[in-house]
């Protein structure tokens, strides 16, 4: 019993001999843990370069009368802090032009006496000046990023170019944009119904705002049933316009000396006159339009004459444009500054204002052309173009107006 006892003890010490060296214990499998994901730490809520989200905003827009320290004073900045903010300004911003309505903007510290850190005017749309209130006082101006859409527009008259496009929902401030491009091809005065447009612009916005037209790259104006093309070219560092044949849109003369208005008496050998009720001669264009509209020449030239005539033209200006050109602008009811015999001026500038001085019913401006020395119709002046699209670059014009015209044609044209 012994020896069988004996044997039976040195198996088991055997197998567990051969357990543990043959097949050891596998240490124990520890489930892996992943990190734990990071906490994102949010962005700051910018607005004139500034983290507002971190602040208390408060917002206003400026009283009539109001001035920089009726504004600040309510936020208890001192009197002399307000002196040495509007000094350290002048050379940036003269706070003297801060506008009535005109919105401004208070970062006040997160605590318990809402301390003003920051005093934020906007000046326009676009451009806006801080006042960081700190003790080191710091002053500086930023733009706020305007973003251009690029959009198309299309129309047909009904009423009015102004009209039918804000009728339309299109900015009728592109009306204004077609006009200045038009403006040595097309006589706006003389738009008809059922005239038709195509154009493909930008039109650029803040905060989701719109502030205006931005560039305007092609346009279709058909008038009398004649289509007029312009494109935006960049020739000699510079954009112009041209037609589809390469052809400056620019002429020598404008077509007509104001904005928008309407002509109320035509060029005549034998025209009834309202004030003196007898029939002469009327050798120009009348252009009704509100007293203080501004009047431009229609081309670069030499004031010749500035004067005064009772019982005539009332305030008038002559101008030479060349050997050849000579016009004449009348019943002002004054000048622009700096207008005198002798003095050149450009082409577009404003030489005088709309008035109804010297023999006059209403408020309106006589224009007269002279070819010659001799009254032409104003409405018949051809004036020369100014350069086409060089040879050198007409390859690079032909594809981008082609390119152009593709995009108008797709752009649908209302119903007449």
């Amino acid at each position: 019993m012994k020896y069988v006892a004996e044997v039976v003890f040195s198996l088991i010490a055997l197998g567990l001999f051969l357990f543990f060296v043959i097949s050891p214990p596998q240490p124990q499998q520890v489930p892996e843990v992943p990190d734990p994901e990071p906490i994102p730490i949010p962005e700051p809520v910018l607005k004139f370069g500034l983290p507002i989200d971190s602040f208390i905003v408060e917002t206003a827009t400026v009283r009539r009368n109001q001035n920089l320290s009726d504004i600040l004073v309510k936020k208890n900045i001192s009197y002399g802090q307000i002196d040495q903010l509007a000094r350290q300004s002048k050379p940036i911003f003269d706070v003297r032009k801060i506008k009535f309505k005109n919105p401004y903007h208070f970062l006040l510290r997160n605590d318990s006496l809402k301390t003003p850190a920051y005093f934020v005017y906007e000046i326009d749309n676009t451009d806006y000046i801080v006042y960081d209130l700190s003790d080191s006082i710091r002053i500086y101006t930023g733009q706020k990023p305007i973003q251009s859409v690029l959009r198309v527009a299309s129309g047909t008259i009904k009423s009015s170019l102004w009209n039918d496009m804000q009728a339309a929902g299109v900015n009728p401030v592109l009306s204004l944009r077609l006009s200045d491009i038009y403006q040595w091809t097309i006589d706006f005065f003389g738009i008809q119904r059922n005239d038709q447009f195509r154009v493909i612009y930008e039109e650029n916005y803040v905060d989701s705002i719109s502030i205006g037209i931005g560039e305007i790259y092609a346009c279709q104006f058909r008038h009398m049933d004649k289509d007029f093309y312009a494109f935006q070219f960049e020739q000699d560092s510079a954009f112009s316009y041209f037609d589809e044949e390469g052809n400056s849109l620019k002429k020598a003369f404008l077509k007509a000396p104001l904005e928008f208005s309407r002509i109320s008496s035509r060029f005549s050998n034998s025209r009834f006159h309202p004030v003196l009720k007898i029939r002469r001669p009327h050798h120009g264009i009348d252009y009704a339009a509100p007293t203080g509209t501004p009047v431009r020449s229609i081309g670069d030239g030499v004031v010749t004459r500035k004067a005064y005539q009772k019982r005539g033209g009332g305030n008038y200006v002559y101008v030479k444009h060349n050997s050849v050109y000579t016009t004449c602008y009348m019943h002002l009811s004054g000048f622009a500054r700096g207008i005198a015999p002798g003095v050149r001026v450009s082409q577009g500038q404003v030489i005088g204002y709309v008035g109804a001085t010297g023999l006059a019913t209403g408020p309106h401006l006589d224009f007269r052309v002279f070819k010659n020395g001799s009254p032409i119709d104003p409405l018949k002046v051809e004036a020369p173009p100014v350069e086409p699209v060089h040879e050198v670059n007409l390859q690079a014009f032909t594809v981008l107006k082609d390119s152009l015209i593709g995009q108008l044609n797709q752009v649908p044209l209302p119903a007449k």
